[in-house]
């Protein structure tokens, strides 16, 4: 590498790195205070409208400092039966690619909106999660959710994210494209569920647009499990897609560990793809997080990703290694600045580029 390149990288790292950025309703949020998901979202599997409680907890916990009274803390619900949400994030973002001259541009990651209708307050639910931006609006969930026992048993029904892993916010991640269940591609169909102690458990049957966007729609299964406990916690998911051109089957491991403050989290996930090729393909994809709260507010997390394209290739493995610094200076806004570096195959300069970026993240 060239003194020259070396010299602009560590410039781009420098300038990211003293602009620092926020912290994200992520994994690592809900096992740091070791609790389940369902305790701070609407969904009993994470992501999208907060509860009351994961509101209270932004404003009261996450933030830095908080402005206002109890007077003016913020539930999410603007009437008896109705409660709303939202996110909007605005991107800066730098790439450098090998033999190409830098590029950056601003963006706008996403734009949405989030209604939840308790027909029957903790029981009966219409769910709604709508896009706006970028593009054209877009919905990505649509669901009735009955509470068959009141915080133990539900079924859920319509279009929903399907459970597998942990829901990152980061829908890049290796291990979220390698399963292609993420929260840009929902699928239909059916999700049972159990929050008992310790436990929480699903079980989706869909259409199997998920997971294989690729191949002919088929019908997939989803199961996931998780066991949680104050400073640890560990899980595991399997799904079968079976589609005209073969099947498609993954499973999954993962877990967080709580030690002070720092919180420790991994996903490995193993996919077996009959659809690619003549004789199928086993790929491999794994991601180890660190997660650093240096004070009320300030987040450092290191990443570093791994996969494997073939398992029957040798030295066709990719790596991406990610540091990223977050800010949540009052409630309900965040800063994030961050760098991620790839390696992978030399003759191909895209698996090889740095990237950077700056975000504005409102949410409420």
């Amino acid at each position: 590498m060239s003194s020259r390149r070396m010299f602009t990288r560590c410039g781009v790292v420098a300038l990211l790195l003293a602009l620092a950025g926020a912290a994200q309703a992520e994994p690592y949020l809900a096992a740091q205070m070791g609790l389940k998901c369902v305790q701070c979202h609407v969904n009993p599997t994470g992501g999208g409208l907060r509860s009351v409680f994961g509101n209270a907890y932004a404003q009261t916990q996450l933030a830095a400092r908080r402005i206002g009274g109890d007077e003016n803390l913020w539930t999410g619900q603007v009437m008896k039966f109705l409660s709303v949400g939202g996110n909007a994030r605005a991107n800066w973002n730098y790439s450098e690619v090998p033999n190409q001259s830098g590029a950056n541009d601003f963006a706008v990651e996403e734009a949405r909106a989030y209604f939840d209708f308790g027909v029957i307050p903790n029981r009966l639910s219409v769910y709604v999660d709508q896009r706006f931006a970028p593009g054209n609006s877009t919905n990505l969930e649509a669901n009735v959710r009955f509470w068959l026992t009141e915080n133990t048993m539900y079924v859920k029904a319509g279009r929903m994210y399907l459970p597998f892993g942990y829901r990152f916010e980061d829908d890049n991640a290796f291990v979220r494209q390698l399963s292609g269940i993420n929260m840009q591609a929902p699928d239909e169909g059916v999700e049972f569920g159990i929050e008992g102690g310790a436990w929480s458990a699903q079980l989706a049957f869909s259409n199997g647009t998920a997971g294989a966007p690729e191949v002919d729609e088929g019908k997939q299964g989803v199961l996931r499990a998780e066991f949680v406990q104050s400073a640890w916690r560990a899980g595991a998911s399997a799904a079968l897609n079976h589609t005209e051109g073969g099947d498609r089957q993954a499973v999954g491991v993962f877990g967080a560990y709580r030690a002070g403050p720092v919180v420790l989290l991994g996903e490995v996930d193993l996919i077996d793809d009959d659809t690619i090729g003549d004789g199928g393909r086993k790929l491999l994809a794994s991601l180890a997080e660190a997660n650093w709260k240096i004070a009320p507010g300030h987040n450092l997390k290191l990443t570093h990703e791994w996969f494997e394209p073939d398992r029957d290739v040798d030295e066709d493995e990719q790596t991406r290694t990610s540091l990223v610094y977050e800010w949540a200076p009052i409630q309900f806004v965040q800063l994030r600045a961050g760098v991620r570096a790839y390696d992978g195959i030399p003759q191909n300069d895209q698996q090889n580029r740095t990237q950077g970026f700056l975000q504005l993240h409102g949410f409420f």
